[in-house]
């Protein structure tokens, strides 16, 4: 097989390696998707990661945001830069004719973060949590063949309720970096004052009660966006809902401490996540049914975009060379889950 042959496929295996150092939960989960979800299931991931970091750990350069909009630019086009990461994106973008809005409603939503936007209000928060992970939310629904409008906006309702636990775990971290997510009106009526309290934070009562707000909104939310599970192919819905347990494990993690994510990060131990993956994988089997309410607003303009799969760019890779290449890379995977290595 030639170089070029190889290429796709050493790139999702990069990819892979990228996933299993940066979201153990998201890998854990994915090892229930059936290949052919998962390989683009792990580009999407790897690029959405590498993306965050082009702008978290380039604050001083002012043109980080133009050179990531730049590169999204030519994934749509059908001409990826020679980064791994944009490669494979590229593959998934027009494998799956991703509306364009997608993808740059999480570029949005980094800028957002470079611009150290605050958030007032819980529908605030939403807005941010669209981009940054219902855009996601979106793009893996769509990459599973989701294209009716009340399963996409529970997928996109899902990725928000991962989005508020993972905000609600981070709470010290984020502040460590000058950074507060949480909605500024809960800890003004919890009588924190939000501006002073990021000069020093620390916890207490009052910033516990406005972490068990957030964490009551994500449950509410995991709850109405599992509904969508229902609407999943079958083998891809333990995976699914085994993300969907472990990152509501985290808000368990939370509580159990007594709300204080200021001083500690909760974790989900390993073996804890094993019992939530098998427990996922057997419920799956009996989904509750789609709840066909109306989506939140701050999701709306997610949906809407999905409503119609736009046609193929005239970059657009042929079909037959993404399947080829999902076959190699499946080989691969093959070979990177044998006994030794480690899960």
């Amino acid at each position: 097989m030639s170089d070029h042959q190889n290429t796709p496929a050493i790139d999702l295996a990069l990819c892979e390696e990228l996933m299993r150092g940066g979201s153990k939960s998201f890998f854990a989960a994915s090892s229930l998707l059936p290949q052919r979800i998962r390989i683009p299931a792990i580009a999407l991931y790897a690029f959405c990661r590498v993306a965050d970091d082009a702008i978290d750990e380039h604050t001083d350069d002012p043109h980080a945001m133009q050179k990531l909009r730049a590169r999204l630019e030519n994934i749509n086009r059908g001409e990826p830069s020679s980064i791994v990461e944009d490669r494979a994106m590229a593959m998934v973008v027009h494998r799956y004719g991703f509306p364009r809005e997608l993808p740059e409603a999480l570029l949005e939503g980094f800028a957002w973060d470079a611009e150290g936007r605050d958030y007032d209000t819980i529908d605030d928060l939403h807005h941010y949590c669209a981009r940054v992970a219902g855009s996601v939310g979106a793009m893996m629904a769509m990459i599973m063949g989701v294209r009716d409008p009340h399963a996409m906006a529970r997928a996109c309702e899902l990725g928000n309720a991962m989005q508020l636990t993972n905000i609600a775990r981070d709470v010290g971290e984020d502040a460590r970096r000058g950074r507060l997510y949480l909605p500024r009106q809960w800890m003004r009526e919890a009588g924190l004052d939000p501006d002073a309290w990021l000069q020093s934070p620390t916890f207490n009562e009052a910033l516990g009660s406005v972490i068990g707000r957030l964490l009551l909104e994500a449950d509410r939310l995991y709850q109405l966006g599992s509904s969508g599970i229902a609407n999943l192919p079958r083998d891809c819905r333990g995976a699914i809902l085994a993300a969907a347990t472990i990152y509501g494990e985290i808000g368990r993690v939370i509580s159990d401490r007594g709300m204080n994510s200021v001083d500690d990060r909760a974790v989900v131990g390993s073996a804890r996540k094993l019992t939530l993956l098998c427990l996922a994988k057997a419920r799956a089997q009996f989904p509750h049914r789609l709840d066909t309410r109306p989506a939140l607003a701050s999701i709306e303009f997610l949906t809407t975009a999905c409503r119609i799969t736009p046609a193929k760019t005239p970059g657009s890779l042929p079909q037959r060379n993404f399947d080829e290449r999902c076959e190699w890379v499946i080989d691969l995977f093959e070979r990177l889950s044998t006994p030794g290595r480690q899960a």
